[in-house]
């Protein structure tokens, strides 16, 4: 059966090399539909399933993995930034406190839908604006939610995780591993 990963991360495309599977990658450029009336949960798992279902819909002979990734800190969601600025809030907001990352993953094959979440949590060690200039300088904050990526430069302000790590760089690897040893 053909897989398709519905993501152009390099993350998740290097993650998913350690599966040993055949595969293919078709990043989905769907507009993403918020639905506000989910709960954080529904809404990571719906957003993984809309990039899975765009991909699946035109190859029905394959199976499609789909995820996202959000980052949440007292109820708000902390997307990509938009530009500098957005990111330098985004981490003056998460310094010194712990938040919740959750990553949404969708596998769609015909006859066949499932999604699920992983969870973890991160707490950051009290960060100085000048160390968040200087990350923001390296680029990395911007195509990652939350600004900060835990598997590169970000990884400095990581006091503590407490959950799978993967989760948080957004390809919960060993739970991926499980549902798909229920399918294949």
């Amino acid at each position: 059966m053909k897989i398709i990963l519905a993501s152009n991360s390099p993350r998740r495309h290097e993650l998913m090399k350690l599966l040993n599977l055949d595969y293919e990658i078709q990043a989905s450029h769907i507009e993403e539909i918020n639905d506000l009336s989910l709960s954080h949960e529904e809404l990571v798992m719906d957003l993984a399933f809309q990039k899975a279902n765009a991909i699946f819909k035109d190859n029905k002979d394959a199976l499609v993995l789909g995820f996202d990734t959000l980052v949440i800190i007292d109820d708000l969601i902390l997307g990509k930034p938009k530009d500098e600025a957005e990111a330098k809030h985004f981490l003056q907001i998460l310094s010194g406190k712990t938040h919740k990352v959750l990553t949404g993953c969708a596998m769609i094959k015909k006859g066949y839908s499932r999604s699920f979440y992983t969870q973890s949590l991160v707490t950051f060690w009290d960060i100085t604006e000048k160390e968040i200039d200087d990350y923001i300088k390296t680029k990395e904050p911007m195509d990652k939610a939350g600004a900060y990526g835990i598997q590169d430069h970000g990884s400095i302000f990581i006091k503590s995780i407490s959950g799978d790590y993967f989760t948080i760089v957004g390809f919960p690897i060993s739970r991926i591993n499980q549902e798909l040893k229920k399918i294949l």
